[in-house]
């Protein structure tokens, strides 16, 4: 009997660790505690948004200083 391969868990760094200006939908997703589908709605104004997103070649990236405003986190210096 052949068992099936384990998913393996993204990793996600603490968001205090995160270097980067933006970050895609599912590591936003993450670290707010929303699903995907959540924030895209938040993106095409179907709810009101906590944080706005941009496009950055058409995909949706979120501004990691908004995310960290949001949760009251510091940025690791």
């Amino acid at each position: 009997m052949q068992t099936q391969p384990r998913a393996v868990a993204p990793y996600f760094p603490p968001l205090e660790t995160v270097t980067r200006d933006f970050i895609p939908t599912d590591h936003a997703a993450y670290y707010v505690g929303r699903k995907p589908q959540t924030l895209r709605g938040w993106a095409c104004g179907a709810v009101k948004s906590p944080i706005r997103p941009r496009r950055i070649n058409g995909r949706l990236a979120w501004p990691v200083a908004d995310i960290r405003e949001l949760l009251g986190v510091t940025a690791d210096a």
